[in-house]
Order: C-alpha cells, then sequence, then structure tokens
C-alpha cells in the first residue's frame, strides 16, 4: 500500500440531472478526469422511456452537450475523451447499473443533501453508495471546494481518512493516499474509540507513549498499521478521538479545515449499513467537503428482478478474466 503506487481512475461515471446544481458535481468529473487521463461518462436518467421519447434522443444529447460545454470545451484545457449516456427508470438503479456496464472505477455526483427528508427515506446519492459497484465521490452545496471553476484545475490540500482497521478502511486509506500522493496533499488518518477519559487529551502527538489501557494500545495499533511516512512532502498525521464516530469525523474535518473525506462503505466503527441513520450516512449529510465512499470494484448489487453485472473491474477484483473481455 505504501509503495509509492497510485491508484488510477480510467472511467469515471457522473450523473446529471440537468440542473445548475448537478453541473458543480460535473466540474469534479472533468477536472480528475483531465487529471487522471479517463474516459467521462456524462449520464442522464429520466423518469421513463416515454419522456425520453417525448424529448426526443438527439435532442437530448445536444441538451447534454451545451450543459457541459462550459467544462468539456474550454480552450485553455486539452480535449477529453467522453460520451453522453441516456437511460430511463428509477436514477440509483440505473446509475448503478451504467456504470458496471461502462466498468466504471469512479462515480461522481451531488447530492442536495435534504437531511430531514433522506433521514426518512434515504436520497440517491446514499443508495448509489450502497449499490455502486465502485467508489463514489459525493459533492454538496455550501462546502469546501477544491476543483476549479474555470480551468479544470484541483487544488486539494488536505485529506482525512476515517479508519477503523476494517478491510473497507483500509481500501479508504488507499484512496486517501493516492489523492494525497497526486495533489501533494496533507494526509490525516483518524480512529474513534468509544469510551476515554475526558481529561485525556485525543491527539497523538501528545499522548505519553508509555501510557496504559485502551486508548494508549489503540494509538499504537494506528502508528502501526498507519506508518510515519512522508506523503506529498508531509508527514501522515495521526489522530485518535473519543466520541460518536460521525460526530467526532465531523468535528475533525471542521477543526483542519479538510477538503476530502475518505471512508469505508462499511466497517466496525463507520459502517455503512443497510439501516438509515449509520455514521456512513450521517457524514454524507452534514460533511463540510466532498465524500468519498470506497467500496471494493464489483458487479451491481443486484435490485429485485435484476441480475448482477460481470465486469472487468469486478473480475480484475476477483482474480479472473470474463469471457469476452481483453486483458
Amino acid at each position: 500500500m505504501f509503495d509509492g503506487n497510485r491508484l488510477r481512475f480510467k472511467r469515471i461515471v457522473c450523473p446529471v440531472d440537468l440542473s445548475p446544481d448537478s453541473s458543480q458535481a460535473l466540474r469534479y468529473a472533468v477536472a480528475l478526469a483531465r487529471s487522471y487521463h479517463a474516459k467521462l461518462f456524462v449520464l442522464h436518467c429520466a423518469a421513463t422511456e416515454t419522456a425520453v421519447e417525448v424529448t426526443d434522443r438527439a435532442a437530448l444529447k445536444h441538451i447534454i452537450e451545451s450543459f457541459t460545454h462550459e467544462y468539456l470545451l474550454s480552450p485553455t484545457v486539452p480535449s477529453l475523451d467522453w460520451e453522453s449516456v441516456i437511460v430511463s427508470g428509477e436514477p440509483d438503479v440505473e446509475i448503478a447499473r451504467e456504470s458496471a456496464e461502462r466498468r466504471a472505477d469512479l462515480i461522481v455526483m451531488r447530492s442536495r443533501r435534504r437531511p430531514y427528508a433522506a433521514a426518512l427515506l434515504g436520497s440517491v446519492a446514499e443508495s448509489v453508495c450502497r449499490m455502486a459497484p465502485c467508489p463514489t465521490l459525493v459533492t454538496h452545496a455550501h462546502e469546501r471546494e477544491w476543483a476549479g471553476r474555470t480551468s479544470n484545475s484541483l487544488d486539494l490540500k488536505r485529506v482525512l481518512v476515517a479508519y477503523d482497521f476494517s478491510s473497507d478502511s483500509e481500501l479508504a486509506l488507499s484512496y486517501g493516499l493516492s489523492f494525497a500522493q497526486q495533489y501533494r496533499a496533507e494526509l490525516h488518518v483518524l480512529h474513534v474509540v468509544r469510551s476515554r477519559p475526558k481529561e485525556i487529551t485525543p491527539e497523538i502527538s501528545q499522548l505519553p507513549l508509555a501510557s496504559e489501557g485502551a486508548f494508549s494500545k489503540t494509538v499504537g495499533a494506528l502508528k502501526t498499521a498507519v506508518p510515519h511516512i512522508k506523503v506529498g512532502g508531509w508527514p501522515v498525521r495521526h489522530a485518535v478521538r473519543e466520541g460518536q464516530p460521525y460526530r467526532e469525523v465531523l468535528a475533525y474535518a471542521e477543526d483542519q479545515t479538510v477538503e476530502l473525506i475518505c471512508m469505508g462503505a462499511s466497517g466496525t466503527g463507520f459502517g455503512m449499513r443497510a439501516l438509515f441513520g449509520s455514521n456512513a450516512d450521517r457524514v454524507l449529510r452534514q460533511a463540510p467537503c466532498p465524500i468519498l465512499i470506497a467500496r471494493p470494484l464489483k458487479p451491481m448489487v443486484a435490485a429485485p428482478g435484476i441480475a448482477p453485472l460481470r465486469t472487468e473491474a469486478s473480475a480484475a477484483f476477483a482474480g479472473e478474466t470474463p469471457e469476452g473481455i481483453e486483458k
């Protein structure tokens, strides 16, 4: 993991509903596609096939091209390999399905951050994070931004990884490490314990190394799991805090002016459970910056009546080579 190799994004899917709000996710998707020399799929999902027919597919493609013109055709940046995709159906299911079919290894989408409705019904972004065959980067309005509004540049300075020693948090760490290396950003790794005497400071740098108890053991385990190495020119910053995981992640992100949070899709402390109200759901709704929900590349999680899709990405993760796909 710490051998200097960086993760690569080759295919990025960006769902848009043609609203000004969704264009902000497109801004991130275009900047990332340029940075990683990836192919970008701009995906629009209509409610029904009839809605597509009424609009006319060719006319709708023209609308999508006009919608993305500001970001895709800027004369100050190199050309971008991209394609518009039009589908109909339930947005969360179709986003996951198309991402699997197109072998995407990153989804970039916008959340309107409606906490009360989302708490009862769930949001499309949360649903996609659960079903997606790849990691999902979720952006929100009124947050710290690091994708340039006009130049398609990326200016990422601080990345936070919520780490709970689970396999998914290891994956989140690999993505956080890759982003920090790519953009020479500070990498912060945070673990939250649920109980600790209030008089003891939570920061690793101020803890006595010889102290006893569960807290000091956690400190040692975190240092072992995530060594003190330099990433992007700065040492990794370790922290252990006490309390509710989602509250401490949000508080740390505010305190340290974090610009990207990386979390695993499931885990022992930061779990993206099927039930609403999980730590990851709450961070998604309240974070002051974009969030990457990291998960292994895999086939789409099937909705009722929908067969899982085998993809190049899922086969590669399983160590297989599917028929009809070249290595």
